[in-house]
C-alpha cells in the first residue's frame, strides 16, 4: 500500500530522529537527534520550532504533568527541564550497572499507569554484544529490573490501550523480533515473553512503534522504508512505503490523534541522500486510524537512586 500523502515537517537534518511524542497541551511535537544531544520541538499550528542541547546522547523522552522531561540518555535516566531561553537544566535520578563499557539507553516510553520503561544497548552495533536489558523507573520505587536481559538492539516498546499487553522488539540485524508479554498493570511487572511478530520473514527491522485505538501495533521497518500495521493476532494488514529508507519511530499526534509523525535516519554517505532527499526529516501523514495520547510520567515523588 502507498500512503499518497506524506509531507515533511521539518528539514532533512537529523542524523538519528527518534522518540516522537505529541503533547497535547502545547499542540506541539517533540522529538530527539541521538548523536546531536538535541531535544527538538514543533508547535504545529504556529511551525514555531524549538531546540534543547542534553549533556548526553538522548535517546527517549516522556513528559511529566509540569512540562519537564523524563529521559533516557547515555548514563541513566534524567529529569530535564526545557527553558523558554533554550537552556534545559538536567538531573540525573538513576543509572543502572552497565555490563560493559560503550552503553546507553535507547527506546522508552511510560506504561498506561506512568511509569517510565527504557532500554540499553551496545553502540557498537557491529559487535553484536547480547547486552542490552530492560528497566523500569518508577517514582516511588526509583530504577527497578533490569526486567529482560540478553537484547542486542532494544525497541519497539508499547503498550495496548488498556495496558494489559507490553510489546518489545529487537532491531539488529541478528535478531528482528518482536515480542509481547502479558502486563500486569497493578504492579508494572511484564509476564513470560512470546513471539508476536517475526520480521525475519518480513522486509526491514522492527525499530520504534506505536499502538493505535483498535490496539494495533505499528512498527518501523527500518532499512525497508516502510511502517507495517500488525493486528493484536500479530496479522500484517497495513504496508504503506515511505521516501526514506530508515523509518526510525512513529508517534500518532495532532489534534483528533489521527496524524501519524515519523522520525528518519539522514544516512552518512552523501550520495545516498540522492535517492531519499526526505532522509533525516520528520514526515507525517494521515493513515486513516487514531492513536492514543501519550501517558505522562507519574512523578508523585521523585527518588534519587
Amino acid at each position: 500500500m502507498k500512503a499518497t500523502n506524506i509531507e515533511p515537517v521539518t528539514a532533512p537534518v537529523h542524523a538519528v530522529g527518534e522518540s516522537p511524542v505529541w503533547r497535547a497541551a502545547e499542540g506541539a511535537l517533540y522529538w530527539v537527534d541521538i548523536p546531536a544531544k538535541r531535544l527538538h520541538c514543533l508547535e504545529v499550528g504556529s511551525g514555531r520550532a524549538r531546540a534543547w542541547s542534553a549533556p548526553e546522547m538522548l535517546a527517549c523522552i516522556a513528559f511529566e504533568n509540569d512540562g519537564c522531561v523524563v529521559a533516557g540518555l547515555e548514563s541513566g535516566i534524567f529529569s530535564l527541564a526545557p527553558a523558554p531561553d533554550g537552556t534545559m537544566a538536567a538531573i540525573r535520578w538513576a543509572a543502572p550497572s552497565f555490563p560493559m563499557k560503550n552503553m546507553r539507553f535507547n527506546d522508552g516510553r511510560c506504561d498506561r499507569q506512568g511509569r517510565f520503561w527504557a532500554g540499553t544497548m551496545n553502540m557498537d552495533m557491529g559487535a553484536a554484544h547480547p547486552v542490552g536489558e530492560l528497566y523500569r523507573y518508577d517514582a516511588s520505587e526509583g530504577l527497578a529490573g533490569p526486567f529482560v536481559e540478553g537484547l542486542l538492539v532494544q525497541n519497539g516498546l508499547a503498550f495496548s490501550p488498556s495496558g494489559d499487553r507490553m510489546y518489545l522488539s529487537d532491531s539488529h540485524p541478528k535478531s528482528r523480533q518482536v515480542w509481547v508479554f502479558d502486563y500486569d498493570r497493578d504492579s508494572g511487572t511484564p509476564g513470560e515473553r512470546r513471539v508476536f511478530v517475526d520480521m525475519n520473514h518480513y522486509e526491514g527491522r522492527p525499530d520504534g512503534a506505536a499502538v493505535d485505538v483498535d490496539g494495533c501495533y505499528w512498527t518501523c521497518a527500518n532499512d525497508a522504508g516502510r511502517l507495517l500495521r500488525f493486528t493484536p493476532e500479530g496479522v500484517l494488514d497495513r504496508n504503506i512505503a515511505l521516501p526514506v529508507k530508515k523509518p526510525s519511530m512513529c508517534a500518532f499526534g495532532g489534534a483528533g490523534l489521527d496524524t501519524l509523525y515519523v522520525t528518519t535516519i539522514r544516512p552518512r554517505d552523501e550520495a545516498a541522500l540522492a535517492f531519499q532527499p526526505l532522509a533525516g526529516a520528520v514526515l507525517a501523514l494521515r493513515p486513516g486510524t487514531q492513536g492514543l495520547p501519550e501517558p505522562e510520567f507519574a512523578a508523585r515523588a521523585r527518588i534519587l537512586n
